[in-house]
């Protein structure tokens, strides 16, 4: 059970094989129109990350954590921000490889574990950009941290986070299935259903516990939305199932 982020890293390069909506990569046509100035980006699943919550992107040293897939990195480095993509995933990187060889811009792509101390000096960047993925991590406080210490001081953080509402629903239903928090790490029969199900060891956070942690380790909250699924029962009731937020090193 110790070893879950290896098996959470197995899983998501099944889920690239089987053609998951978040391990395409973006098209030749996608990145013309990046340009020309005509882009958005998504750290929930379905609104767009507002432009101003970017620092300048010319001169900008910007950390994709967990964001390999070649979905965002390429934005980012076409638009003139210097990109390093931190993932487990070695087809989510391959994927970031292959659209930059393709598009023709310089990535740098660094495979580790993000529950683990981050292989960067402090202060290195100037933008982390953090897609939804601390659902597969157990411990949301250290991430934080990391992020904090690698960000140059007026520095942002931009990310996507569950809270935890799908964990008490199975996918197609609109009756309450379990309790929470959902943490196969402390429940043999969950854990064995999520591994045989091929879901991956994931954990339920709530609001609070993925926003106190990161006002502890010292950001400053600046801004926040919510978004909903994008498909299925909560959907179609509106239920906010994720949230994203910007928040600065001072």
């Amino acid at each position: 059970m110790k070893d879950y982020t290896k098996i959470n890293a197995q899983t998501v390069d099944q889920w690239v094989r089987d053609g998951w909506e978040w391990g395409k990569p973006v098209s030749h046509e996608v990145c013309s129109r990046v340009r020309q100035g005509e882009w958005d980006v998504l750290l929930t699943p379905t609104k767009p990350v507002p432009h101003d919550w970017f620092p300048p992107f010319a001169g900008c040293r910007l950390l994709g954590l967990a964001s390999g897939g070649g979905q965002q990195m390429p934005v980012f480095s076409l638009l003139g921000a210097s990109c390093t993509v931190l993932d487990y995933s070695t087809l989510q990187l391959e994927s970031e490889k292959a659209v930059a060889q393709r598009e023709g811009y310089a990535i740098e792509m660094v495979q580790a574990d993000m529950t683990k101390p981050f292989p960067f000096e402090g202060e290195s960047f100037d933008c982390i950009f953090h897609p939804v993925s601390n659902c597969y991590v157990e411990e949301v406080e250290p991430v934080w941290r990391e992020c904090f210490r690698v960000l140059k001081p007026g520095g942002v953080l931009l990310a996507g986070v569950d809270n935890g509402i799908n964990y008490l629903f199975e996918e197609d239903s609109a009756a309450l299935t379990r309790p929470l928090p959902f943490n196969p790490l402390r429940d043999e029969e969950l854990y064995r259903t999520s591994v045989e199900n091929g879901d991956g060891i994931q954990f339920s956070h709530t609001t609070e516990e993925q926003l106190r942690p990161l006002l502890r380790t010292g950001f400053r909250l600046l801004d926040l939305y919510e978004d909903t699924n994008g498909y299925g029962v909560l959907e179609a009731y509106r239920v906010p199932t994720f949230l994203a937020f910007l928040a600065q090193k001072p």
